[in-house]
């Protein structure tokens, strides 16, 4: 029943609701690119009416795959036009979206893919499983579960050089296709856990005591909160206020839509749990996880303490005492990694009136960001050649990198020390026109031509 309600917010996000107009957000707006993938490559898009947001098509940001509305049984009233179309990549192994954020945003990101499969292609077939990159870095693997089953993925991470590539992989297990792509700066003090070497990939953003969904305009950045469905073992009472909760989290800046929500143990003798399933990779290692609990004190004189654990020990080691309509949060700065599942406690103490309160939680897998793209100047050249001969292939991503990925016909130089430089580079056969490109001139290294 969870998991159906669930799916039921994920397909109506953004479809109904009064547009809110926020003092100061215009300009925010203008930095958000929001792709509703496989729209008609004519399509002048749509403002969405919840958010007021410009959703367009993808044609701008790619030029392969083909475009597809999804089978009509799966199109309801409450589904949300982000959902009706999807692109997918029949040919050519790795395909990528590039996305140029305005010169002002960054160089912290916020990306978010959206997949529903929808029986687009009209076989209904086994569902397809492909890898995600964001540039030269695996994201994560989309893993289709249900013909109508929504699929969000996001991750924050740090970017170089300005452009934005994200890249879906035929891994030989389906066709990938994507729903949904949206890009959101953040600011360079979110999030202190993100850096050049290391980003977040989100598992759950989840708020506590309420069946809405968050998003903009409540949260200036869009991230999506979504109301707590995962395992917990105990009852809970739902508190609210109609009061605005402050923020006192540069890192973190919760909105209060989100705070001003919770949940409570039923008595001071019950405490809070609740957990979470850990999930290993391709090499069946356990990757590490980052935590965020965020609490807020929503009864005016309260006297409420209580420890919290994680896997049976103290994750913070004083008591916490939330403060009255002002955010504060518990989180780890390492990962905590090696376990299959992670339990959360929340124990009032003896002194404590009140039980446990928690408002909202969110949890990231740790992401290593540390692939070398290739130099920027090959990068850039080889792209100026590639637009004005208008090649095909699979000239997409970065030229170099992943090794496996290389573009059809290039040779690269892999030094231990550096990025990779474009060595060789065979355009025999490509049935290309018109006179040399001057960009040749830019590849430094190249040793044939």
């Amino acid at each position: 029943m969870a998991t159906r309600w669930l799916l039921m917010l994920l397909l109506g996000l953004g479809i109904s609701g009064s547009v809110l107009q926020v003092h100061g957000q215009v300009d925010k707006l203008a930095s958000f690119i929001s792709i509703d993938c496989g729209l008609p490559e004519n399509s002048a898009g749509y403002v969405q009416n919840t958010t007021n947001m410009r959703f367009i098509g993808d044609a701008g940001f790619i030029d392969a795959g083909t475009n597809h509305n999804i089978s009509a049984e799966y199109i309801t009233p409450a589904l949300a036009w982000g959902w009706h179309t999807v692109r997918s990549f029949p040919t050519g192994v790795r395909n990528c979206y590039t996305l140029r954020p305005i010169a002002s945003a960054g160089p912290t990101y916020l990306l978010r893919a959206m997949f529903m499969y929808g029986n687009y292609d009209g076989l209904n077939r086994r569902l397809p499983i492909f890898d995600i990159y964001l540039g030269v870095n695996y994201w994560s693997t989309v893993n289709i579960n249900a013909t109508d089953m929504p699929l969000l993925m996001e991750v924050i991470a740090y970017v170089h050089g300005g452009t934005v590539q994200v890249c879906l992989v035929n891994t030989g297990s389906g066709t990938p296709f994507i729903s949904n792509l949206n890009l959101r700066p953040l600011k360079k003090t979110l999030y202190p856990q993100v850096n050049a070497t290391q980003g977040l990939v989100l598992i759950t953003r989840s708020s506590f005591g309420t069946k809405k969904n968050v998003r903009y305009p409540d949260d200036p950045y869009d991230r999506v909160w979504l109301p707590w469905t995962m395992p917990h073992s105990d009852k809970w009472l739902e508190i609210s206020t109609a009061d605005n909760v402050e923020d006192n989290l540069e890192s973190f800046e919760v909105p209060s839509a989100v705070m001003r929500t919770a949940i409570t143990a039923a008595n001071t003798s019950s405490p809070i749990r609740f957990s979470w399933d850990a999930v290993r990779n391709a090499d069946h290692h356990i990757p590490g996880y980052i935590w965020m609990l965020y609490f807020a004190e929503l009864q005016r004189d309260a006297v409420r303490e209580f420890y919290i654990t994680v896997n049976g020990e103290l994750a913070y080691p004083r008591v916490m005492t939330p403060l009255y309509l002002a955010t504060d949060a518990i989180y780890g700065r390492q990962p905590d990694d090696g376990f299959d599942r992670y339990d959360i406690s929340l124990n009032a103490t003896a002194n404590s009136t009140l039980p446990p309160i928690i408002n909202g939680v969110e949890v990231f897998l740790l992401l290593p960001t540390t692939g070398v793209a290739t130099v920027l100047q090959d990068a850039s050249a080889i792209t100026a050649v590639r637009d004005k001969y208008r090649v095909k292939k699979n000239w997409m991503g970065d030229p170099c990198m992943p090794r496996k990925f290389a573009w059809d016909g290039l040779s690269c130089n892999y030094a231990i020390s550096g990025p990779p430089t474009v060595k060789s580079l065979n355009l025999s056969s490509m049935g290309l026109s018109g006179n040399i490109s001057s960009s040749f001139g830019d590849l430094k290294g190249l040793q044939y031509l």
